[in-house]
């Protein structure tokens, strides 16, 4: 049965908790054998001044509770609004709290002193979550609230201690890099937050990660906005308390309420990967290798030209063959020429992006040096050893995974960048009744540009089959004129049974396109993309799989993150919400209607970070059945100032159309 709250008419009334104990829908475990437990939150006996109060002229806070408690991080959990320029200072001794505003109180403004979960008791450490406490410093308050919910775009994470704040509309273009919010709260441990004590009036809704404390956002800060403004409303309500007696008998009361909107406000936070772009080293590691390494990935390549030796004035691109990273933020021009190589010393005029002291990627110039420190002497005993010239080789080896999954091509590493590859001498065999057949196969190649020492060779393979790999001496041969050594290996493919198969019927997709992507606990193993609604798995190795989705707005196969100027959200994503087992021979087909589950029930607990702290009291049982929600003991403390619309059992339950109706 579930028990209903009263509210008392004097501090319950004017205690601002309008997301009190969201943290579990506002649950209170029952008592289970075995002898009474402490498993109920501190309550709140008296403060100064009053809860509601007016025309206050005094900063300091004293907070009276009815038992000792302790406060879990107060400096940063606790929130002052209007944001202060001084920190507060808080302090707790037995059952008292006391926060002192440094700042001057403005003239004719509301306070919330915002204590989220900080507080518990001392003993069982049971939370109060959503304290707050209002006043104002003129003849009237404001009294209009919001609420939603922060989950972190890419993995759908709860947001726990993230800023959110208000900015009054219309926003100037710099206010949110320049001006404090004008009213903020912090997200609890499920993500979930309450910007409390609002004038009327149009409001733009941010959340951000504030790492200096400045109450606005620096472009290296993590981010979520609202697309469009909101206007705070109250609707009337009638809601129905369920009273018990000292015989236990229970009676419903129904009573008028008052529900403040909007209350599913959805903002998924982001990290725009803004880093500074400049140049960090350039080194010459050997007398063959030029690197260098840049702040952040980059849009273009270098423009390099070498300023010394015979070959100067001309492009460095000509004379070297280049390895780089997919970002272009690491570079290894491998040289060609004997000239260079034999120099000590090389000078290269340099134009690359970089970000200038007005925050804009522009080209800069510069010399670069490149020294090669010569390496140390060798002893005298070594001299005729090291007359005799060494012969080098350029190395070539497998790096594909054994057994060769049959769905992948035959990938090859180098030691150095290949200038050819003798197909006279490079022989792929099947083994078929004991004898080596030949199979046709290509000559390994880059697969691009930019992977010069990494090849791969196209195969259609037989399951469960011996392959044998062969290249002769002096087929490989590298920019410098060596030559490989003899190589033979076999190859064994998986049998077709070593896999599992899975197929998703993506409901409600609708004309977008999107990518599933297959998940090892929460990290990307494979990706598939959705087409004609289906998204197709196949050769997968058995295990246990997660799975997320996500909406490829500009269909460059990848997740991409959002831009606040541009007024970009990050790509939606969404979860499978249950576990998939994969066994071998086992074809698993899926419906998944990515709307139909809310936003906040969707990620799988097994692979979810951020979870509200469990009670010292809580048994492992326990936890299990709360987190199913099918504790018949449950009971609900219910605030009189706000519906949860993230109960499970709410008919307001977050959905998902706010991300169903964005603007693609």
């Amino acid at each position: 049965m579930r028990k209903i709250m009263r509210h008392n008419g004097g501090l319950g009334s004017l205690f601002v908790v309008a997301a009190a104990l969201l943290l579990a829908a506002c649950a209170s475990i029952g008592r289970p054998e075995g002898g009474p437990r402490d498993m109920t939150p501190p309550v709140v006996v008296s403060s100064t001044p009053a809860p509601g109060s007016v025309n206050v002229s005094n900063g300091r806070i004293d907070i009276v509770f009815d038992e000792n408690i302790t406060l879990d991080d107060p400096m940063n959990k606790i929130v002052v609004s209007p944001p202060q320029k001084k920190q507060a200072q808080i302090s707790s001794n037995g059952r008292r709290v006391r926060i002192t505003l440094r700042d001057t109180l403005r003239d004719s403004t509301t306070y919330t002193v915002d204590l989220a979960d900080a507080v518990r008791d001392l003993n069982e450490g049971n939370i109060l979550d959503g304290l707050a406490i209002d006043f104002s410093t003129g003849p009237s308050i404001d009294t209009l609230m919001i609420s939603g919910i922060v989950f972190e775009g890419r993995t759908l994470e709860p947001a726990q201690g993230m800023i959110v704040g208000v900015y009054s509309t219309p926003v100037a273009d710099t206010a949110l890099t320049t001006l404090p919010m004008d009213r903020i709260t912090k997200t609890n441990a499920l993500g979930r937050f309450t910007i409390r004590n609002l004038k009327p009036g149009s409001y733009r809704v941010f959340a951000i990660n504030d790492l200096n404390h400045d109450f606005h956002w620096d472009r290296s800060e993590d981010i979520a906005f609202l697309d469009r403004d909101i206007s705070p409303s109250t609707m009337a309500v009638e809601v129905t308390d369920t009273f018990t007696d000292a015989a236990g008998n229970d009676s419903l009361v129904t009573r008028p309420a008052t529900r403040f909107l909007p209350d599913d406000i959805l903002l998924t936070w982001f990290n725009e990967n803004y880093k500074p772009l400049y140049l960090v080293k350039h080194e010459r590691p050997d007398a063959r290798r030029l690197t260098l390494e840049m702040s952040t990935h980059s849009d273009s390549l270098p423009q390099l030209t070498l300023l010394n030796t015979v070959r100067a004035g001309a492009r460095l691109d000509r004379e070297a063959v280049l390895q780089s990273s997919p970002g272009l933020d690491s570079l290894t021009y491998w040289l060609r020429d004997t000239t260079l190589i034999g120099s000590d010393t090389l000078k290269i005029a340099a134009r690359y992006l970089h970000t200038d002291t007005l925050d804009n990627i522009t080209f800069t110039t510069d010399t670069l040096t490149f020294a090669l420190r010569q390496p140390k002497k060798k002893k005298k005993r070594d001299e005729e050893t090291d007359s005799v010239p060494k012969l080098e080789f350029v190395n070539i080896g497998i790096s594909s995974r054994q057994p060769q999954d049959l769905n992948i091509p035959l990938l090859f590493e180098t030691s150095a960048p290949t200038a050819s590859i003798d197909s006279a001498g490079f022989r792929i065999e099947v083994l078929v009744d004991s004898v080596w057949m030949p199979v046709a196969a290509r000559i390994p190649s880059p697969p691009d540009s930019l992977q010069p020492m990494r090849l791969l060779t196209e195969m259609t393979w037989k399951p469960k089959t011996k392959y044998r790999v062969t290249i002769d001496s002096l087929a490989v041969t590298d920019i410098y004129g060596n030559h490989n050594r003899p190589f033979v290996q076999e190859v064994s493919t998986h049998a077709i049974e070593d896999y599992a198969a899975l197929f998703f019927n993506i409901g409600d997709l609708g004309p977008d396109s999107a990518i599933v992507e297959l998940l090892s606990s929460d990290k990307p193993v494979r990706l598939e993309p959705v087409r004609n609604g289906v998204a197709t798995f196949e050769y997968v190795t058995p295990g246990a799989y997660y799975a997320r989705l996500f909406i490829d707005r500009n269909q460059n196969g990848r997740w991409d993150t959002g831009s606040v100027a541009d007024t970009v959200q990050p790509e939606d994503v969404f979860y499978f919400s249950k576990k998939l087992n994969l066994k071998k021979n086992w074809d698993v087909e899926q419906q998944w209607n990515i709307y139909e589950t809310p936003v906040d029930l969707q990620k799988p607990e097994d692979i979810k970070k951020n979870k509200p702290p469990r009670p010292k009291w809580e048994t492992e049982e326990e936890r299990e059945k709360r987190k199913k929600g099918n504790n018949d003991d449950e009971e609900e403390e219910f605030d009189p100032f706000m519906n949860d619309p993230f109960a499970p059992q709410s008919p307001d339950r977050l959905s998902n159309s706010n991300r169903r109706n964005r603007p693609r």
